[in-house]
């Protein structure tokens, strides 16, 4: 029985405890989606950093979603497999608040970046000859380090608060951290850590679903009064986005009825399915979708796959001259394109 104040400098996952019987499964599969998400993800972000005719508001935005999509699997993955292998199902007390603040930046910097994207498309639709003054490359690196900054003010508070309350349990009924799971073990009243919560993951997430929702809108009303080849290209880039964000918001879908069942006595195998499909779905299909279906990019990886092995691609500048790794995996994505 725990004490009343609970003294551990660490937390005990029990979702570890819970694969453990298959655990060298879980370790290999887990391995398997992380290699693909980084392979996927890191060779879009290399064709769009290396080649210059990519240098573009919309490429850049989904380079950026897709270093998101590395960052948010990263926070979970490389521990959540270290643990398997070793049959270590606890973490420290720091380790775990910045495994929390690591998550939630995740989801909400991806909602944010869709924001961003919405908006650009509407511009690059509605306004496609003034659009390169009002949507520059520039504006959407500022707009995106805007929105960075914003997340992590709109974040801290909720991990500070959290980082506060006195313990009385130990045990986290899940495979990683997060914010719901520590308030649970607190042994005082958490009704302010769960308002502020909920207010920012309503509020946010409503107020960016609109503003995503009316430039969609918008766009699929103008898509009416443009030429038939300019109405197919922008519903082409339509569906792509949505496709995708309707991806990451059925992962916003489980955190949230996570938060909602997180006082109710669930089965840890049910916290550990609402909270790991967030963290391999969005990021896994995401750098697929776009890779396949955004043609000029398709294009562009696939020289990149046909000429890596051999010569250096003239629209490229590389920063080291042997990338034999690099071709490993452009390779294998390469395949699945041409596919």
């Amino acid at each position: 029985m725990e004490n009343e104040f609970n003294t551990s400098k660490n937390f005990v996952l029990l979702g570890i405890e819970e694969m453990e019987r298959f655990k060298y499964l879980y370790c290999s599969l887990l391995l398997i989606t992380y290699f693909f998400i980084l392979m996927f993800s890191s060779t879009i972000i290399f064709v769009v950093v290396f080649d210059e005719s990519l240098h573009e508001p919309m490429y850049t935005l989904i380079a950026i979603l897709l270093l998101n999509g590395i960052f948010g699997s990263s926070c979970v993955f490389p521990k959540l497999i270290t643990d398997l292998l070793l049959s270590s199902k606890e973490i420290s007390h720091n380790g775990c608040f910045i495994q929390t603040f690591g998550v939630t930046l995740f989801a909400y910097f991806e909602i944010s970046t869709f924001t961003i994207m919405a908006h650009d498309t509407y511009l690059a639709v509605g306004h496609p000859l003034r659009y390169p003054t009002l949507m520059t490359n520039s504006l959407a690196l500022k707009l995106i380090m805007g929105s960075l900054i914003y997340n992590v003010i709109l974040i801290l508070p909720s991990s500070l608060l959290a980082a506060r309350l006195p313990l009385c349990r130990s045990h986290i009924s899940n495979i990683f951290c997060d914010n719901m799971a520590i308030l649970i073990l607190s042994c005082v009243d958490t009704s302010i850590n769960k308002l502020y919560g909920a207010i920012i993951f309503v509020v946010d997430l409503i107020v960016m679903a609109l503003l995503i929702s009316h430039s969609y809108v918008r766009v699929f009303l103008i898509c009416f009064k443009i030429s038939k080849d300019a109405f197919k290209k922008a519903i082409h880039t339509l569906v792509t986005h949505l496709l995708n964000f309707s991806i990451f918001m059925i992962g916003v879908f489980f955190i949230f009825a996570r938060y909602r069942l997180g006082t109710i006595n669930l089965p840890v195998t049910y916290h550990i399915l609402l909270s790991i499909i967030t963290f391999i779905f969005p990021p896994l299909l995401t750098p697929v979708i776009y890779g396949i279906r955004m043609q000029t990019l398709k294009i562009k990886i696939i020289q990149l796959f046909k000429k890596g092995s051999s010569s250096k691609p003239e629209n490229y500048r590389f920063v080291h001259e042997d990338h034999h790794f690099l071709g490993f995996y452009i390779q294998y994505f390469g395949i699945l394109l041409m596919n």
